[in-house]
């Protein structure tokens, strides 16, 4: 076991407790106010979308985009910080409410490409390699309504010109079986790397695992890292908890199952997460219960909570699990496992 980790948040993760049912519960914080924080937390990097970076980015000019975007560098520079990835935020805009590549309408399809090119401009500018590609509105309310196999073939064709627009951008796609389209086009970790391959260059396109996303799918998160493993696409996690299959509530690491949370650590160790430069994303919300001054502990619980898990699954005896494999005791081993978890 030889992983090696880097911890990434995005500012969406410290936020002001507005939910679909109720408004604002805490004072907002500036990006200004959130960048000393990350450090402070323990993290080394930050997560982007293309207007966390660039705010108000359809309302400036490519000039512009650039200015604002070298100004962020030197803040992330300055403050001993790197940007992990840009995603383009796709599913706020009007015009990608019938979804963003798949669209029926070709003017708004033709938006969406320009932003995910903006997005990698900007990636470029922060000294970012990857872009994580959340295809939030691929997908439709209505079966009818669109063509699935055009619907594919549309959205691996974006992926390939992005590719080609840059020859070195690594692009991680997200998959979410739902929310907040009720058909997603690429709903789990085997569809997004197999859309991959309909690309012109599949070692390019991986996935970005969020532990959630795979419970929502009621898959294991350590399973599909696993998968993704196997086939060289994990390019990056978003580690979280999940009460079961309802809303994505981004909740702390581990809060809701402790031996599932110790699995996916477990996945990540065994096979050298991070080696590659890879980081360890955190995406988790502060509840909306806590109070403005004691606002951070998410982030900050689930990187103890991670490292916990990390010593105790480097500190199992290896030899016995083994040994019990082997002699098929599973039973035994399942009880040897849970009193490593209680500390026995």
């Amino acid at each position: 076991m030889a992983g090696t980790f880097r911890f990434t948040f995005g500012p969406w993760n410290i936020h002001e407790g507005a939910d679909p049912f109720g408004p604002d519960v805490r004072e907002p914080l500036t990006f200004d106010q959130k960048l000393p924080l990350f450090k402070k937390l323990g993290f080394d990097g930050v997560q982007f979308h293309d207007d966390d970076a660039v705010p108000e980015i359809n309302g400036k000019t490519p000039a512009q985009i650039t200015a604002v975007a070298k100004a962020l560098r030197k803040k992330l520079d300055d403050a001993g910080l790197y940007a992990e990835f840009v995603a383009p935020r796709l599913w706020f805009d009007p015009k990608t409410i019938d979804g963003g590549f798949t669209s029926n309408d070709a003017k708004c399809r033709a938006y969406a490409k320009d932003r995910f090119k903006k997005s990698i401009d900007i990636a470029n500018i922060l000294g970012a390699k990857l872009i994580v590609l959340w295809l939030a509105r691929e997908g439709t309310y209505i079966r009818e309504s669109k063509d699935s196999c055009v619907a594919v073939q549309r959205i691996a064709k974006v992926i390939d010109e992005m590719l080609d627009y840059d020859k070195k951008i690594k692009i991680a796609i997200e998959p979410k079986p739902n929310e907040p389209v009720d058909h997603a086009y690429i709903p789990t970790t085997g569809h997004a790397i197999a859309l991959g391959m309909l690309t012109r260059d599949p070692s390019r396109v991986g996935v970005n695992i969020e532990s959630a996303h795979a419970i929502l799918a009621n898959l294991d998160p350590s399973d599909e890292m696993g998968y993704a493993l196997a086939h060289k696409k994990l390019f990056s996690v978003h580690l979280n908890d999940q009460n079961g299959l309802k809303f994505d509530q981004d909740k702390s690491f581990g809060a809701v199952d402790i031996r599932r949370a110790f699995n996916q650590v477990r996945i990540l160790d065994q096979h050298n997460y991070g080696k590659n430069g890879e980081s360890v994303g955190l995406d988790v919300k502060v509840m909306r219960t806590q109070k403005q001054n004691a606002n951070l502990k998410h982030l900050s619980n689930s990187i103890t909570l991670f490292k916990e898990l990390l010593a105790i699954s480097r500190g199992l005896d290896q030899k016995k699990i083994d040994k019990l494999i082997a002699d098929r005791d599973y039973e035994e081993l399942e009880l040897f496992i849970i009193h490593a978890l209680m500390g026995k």
